[in-house]
Order: C-alpha cells, then structure tokens, then sequence
C-alpha cells in the first residue's frame, strides 16, 4: 500500500456544529481570521456568511446563476455573476489569501485550468470533492457497470476519487497542507499517510492546498 505523506497529524478541534454543511464547517476551521477569500460558486452564500461570521473574513463570491447573485446581494454578500470556467483569469495574482471550491469544482468544464488560476489568484486553495472512490460508487460500478455521476444529490460532471485528486493537485505542483474525510455530513480523523481508508470510506473529502 502506498505511502504518502499528505497532511499534519494535528487534528481540527470541532465544537458545536456552526453550519448545516459538513464541509462549510471544515472550510471555517481551515480560514484564519480576517483572511480575504474567495468563493466560486457561491450558491446562496451561505459559506460567505458563515466565513464573514464566524472567521471575521473579507470574503467575496463568483456565482454564474443570476438569480442567485441577485438573492445574495439583497442580503449584503459581496457576490458579483461569472462563469469560473472563463472569469477566473480577470483576476489579480495574489488577491486573495484562500480560494474555495465548495463543491463546485467537479462541475467545472476544466477543473484542471480553474485549479490553475486559482493558485494565481490565492495564497491557498481550498477544495470539497465528492469521493467517487466510495465503496457505494465501486459497488454500483460493479454490479451495474455504471460510474455514478451524482453524490449527495448534485451532479457531477467529473468523477473523482480521493486518490485522484491528490494526483491531481500533485500534477500541478500543489501540496496538500491539510484533508479531512467527511461521511454522512460529518468530518473524520484527518487523513493518514495510507489512503486507503478514505478512499474507500470519506463520501467528501476537504482539502487544503498550498501553491
């Protein structure tokens, strides 16, 4: 079994849970306080506030769906509209300290290319995958000859396992500071130097990358 020296033994202290989303919560742990971050994908902006909140950070959002952007700036949230795939590249180098991929970077047409940019853009990238590795995905692919695009009900256009995304990080000379497994919403043990085990068994995976 390969050996690979990924992350910080030290674990993440998790108190009370501050949000709904298992990985928001990881991501809020992995901010330090009053950071400039970036979030692709903003959604409802419920990361931004929770980052703004709980790390005081300065945190603006890139959302491509219009209405969405709409809903966040009647709430006050920094969030302007983009498509990630090509707006990334408008950014100053070095503008932010953290870039976020909360669950958007699998629904990116060139993950590969916006990772790039984001580690232009950021001092750090951080990113929530969906482990296509998971023993569910291997046993549908298995008995039903099918990869499952979808994960805790959102599309995926690119199937990723933990493994493959350390490969890939590693290919664009990135290294992993920190990852944490997440199974049913809820964060684990940070990851050993096996990989086996989260491979097999983290639903979602957070990880903390260093340009």
């Amino acid at each position: 079994m390969a050996q690979l020296e990924l992350v910080h033994p030290a674990p993440i202290d998790f108190d009370a849970p501050l949000s709904a989303r298992g990985d928001h919560n990881v991501i809020a742990h992995m901010i330090s306080e009053g950071a400039r971050v970036l979030d692709i994908g903003s959604g409802d902006g419920a990361l931004i506030s929770l980052l703004t909140r709980e790390c005081g950070a300065r945190a603006r959002g890139l959302e491509i769906d219009p209405a969405k952007v709409h809903a966040c700036v009647k709430r006050g949230l920094s969030v302007v509209q983009g498509d990630a795939d090509h707006d990334l590249t408008a950014f100053p180098s070095a503008s932010f300290e953290y870039v976020v991929f909360s669950r958007t970077l699998q629904r990116l047409r060139d993950p590969e290319a916006a990772l790039r940019e984001a580690a232009r853009i950021g001092e750090r990238v951080i990113v929530t995958i969906a482990n296509s590795g998971h023993w569910s995905g291997r046993f549908e692919l298995m008995f039903g000859g099918r990869i499952a695009k979808a994960r805790r009900g959102r599309e995926i256009l690119h199937p990723l396992s933990v493994r493959d995304f350390v490969a890939l990080a590693r290919g664009l000379r990135m290294s992993v500071e920190r990852a944490l497994p997440l199974a049913r919403n809820k964060p684990g043990a940070p990851f050993a130097k096996v990989l086996w085990r989260a491979n097999w068994f983290a639903e979602e995976a957070v990880f903390l990358l260093t340009p």
